[in-house]
């Protein structure tokens, strides 16, 4: 496969719609600075051991350079980058012909839907939950009509229906004639070119939260790379906010396509001059949004974690994840029991208010409806056909939300033999729970 490297897309403007309260700059370097100092010491993600000091809050970015590709950084990071080149980051996309175990499911079975053979997959994209297939026509590629379920293992058809999408208006209604450059490969790859449509590299590299990394490759030092971990919270969820989020660019097409990321956007600039988060409208039911706002679809981790109140109090994506690669679930940096139990505790000021975890939960220690993620972070987000993602609000979906706005909550997803009205008579009767948030 030829990769062509590209020079830096250039800006394009515009204005962010905000979620969340907004705290004054003054909170913003303090909570900064609170954070990186909790990072360092209690989660390690991607911090030297011997950092003995808190570095004031990141906020200029270090001059534009030029990208260099993630090998360029394992010269002197070779333990990250070891590290690194594991995740499903590294691997998103990957090209059969360089790794001929790419493709998960065996196409020498035949079915149906699968009318393409190896030899069209120019591409396979994820591993996790899903499975999709891009072939290359000219200097496009264009998804295959067929994706693999992977927790089902079974073949299911591809096709984004018009109407869904925001952008299905603006293209043709078959996927086999949508380009992936304008509507997936800016979060594939590092510095997608919208006029050369070459990148420095594919997957998600370290200069896609870091930046361009020429000048610190040449002087390596703070001062030449941005890390994550040192700018303000807005900032610093932002890094992820660019992919991992639906919305619109600002302006629109762009070279006469329309795109599906913030064209023009790089780690130091402002996210919000570039993307505007996708709007719900209160008590409606859409494509990409339950009628609370929470996200009804994958990709839209961003989308609710601006409106949580981690967010709020200034707590980042990098607080619970290191992208790096760790050997917990979703790049957890700990399990997620005890990454929660490290902020939330019964003595602990964030609650929960209960003499201890299983008093809060009333469920027994190591079963799945003792984890906290299970009532906190229900998986309702959709990926494929009934496989869902946890939701990142961390809000508690009441039983009486699902009778009213059709939420799926916790309690009826894990207990699927129950009733609403079950579910609220049980959290009716724990004196611990407040009558005013159930309902009835």
């Amino acid at each position: 496969m030829s990769r062509q490297v590209s020079g830096a897309a250039r800006p394009i403007g515009g204005t962010i719609v905000g979620r969340g309260d907004r705290m004054t700059s003054t909170l913003m370097v303090s909570l900064a600075a609170w954070l990186t100092a909790m990072t360092a010491v209690l989660f390690g993600a991607g911090q030297s051991s011997s950092a003995n000091t808190v570095a004031p809050a990141q906020s200029a970015a270090p001059a534009a350079g030029s990208y260099t590709g993630s090998a360029a950084c394992a010269r002197c990071h070779a333990s990250i980058y070891d590290r690194w080149k594991r995740t499903r980051m590294a691997n998103v996309v990957r090209d059969p012909k360089d790794h001929p175990d790419a493709i998960i499911p065996d196409l020498s079975r035949p079915d149906p839907l699968v009318t393409f053979t190896r030899d069209d997959i120019a591409f396979t994209y994820g591993s996790k939950w899903k499975q999709r297939y891009f072939t290359k026509v000219g200097d496009d590629y264009f998804p295959l009509p067929a994706q693999w379920d992977v927790t089902h293992r079974q073949w299911r058809p591809y096709n984004v229906a018009i109407g869904t999408d925001w952008w299905t208006a603006f293209y043709p209604p078959e996927n086999s004639r949508r380009p992936t450059g304008p509507l997936c490969d800016g979060c594939h790859s590092v510095n997608y070119n919208v006029r050369t449509k070459g990148v420095t590299e594919w997957n998600v590299g370290c200069e896609k939260c870091h930046g361009p990394g020429s000048d610190h490759v040449a002087r390596p030092g703070r001062a030449t790379i941005i890390n994550p971990a040192r700018l303000d919270p807005i900032a610093a969820v932002d890094v992820c906010l660019q992919c991992h989020s639906q919305g619109k660019p600002h302006v629109n097409p762009v070279e006469g396509r329309y795109y599906d990321w913030p064209v023009g956007f790089r780690v130091g600039l402002s996210l919000k001059d570039f993307w505007e988060l996708e709007e719900h409208k209160p008590g409606e039911t859409t494509f990409t949004h339950f009628p609370d706002g929470t996200a009804h679809k994958n990709r839209m981790q961003g989308n609710d974690f601006v409106q949580s109140a981690m967010y709020t109090h200034g707590v980042t994506c990098a607080s619970c994840h290191d992208v790096h690669g760790t050997e917990h679930n979703a790049d957890l940096v700990k399990s997620s029991r005890m990454l929660c139990t490290t902020c939330h505790g019964p003595k602990s000021p964030n609650g929960p208010h209960a003499a201890t975890i299983e008093e809060h939960t009333h469920h027994q220690r190591g079963s799945a409806g003792g984890e906290c993620v299970a009532c906190h972070m229900p998986a309702i987000a959709q990926t494929i056909a009934d496989v869902n993602v946890r939701s990142h609000t961390f809000k508690f979906i009441t039983p009486a939300m699902t009778e009213a706005l059709k939420i799926p909550n916790a309690c009826t997803s894990c207990h699927k033999d129950k009733t609403n009205a079950w579910a609220t008579d049980a959290l009716r009767s724990w004196p611990d729970v407040s009558p005013w948030r159930i309902g009835r």
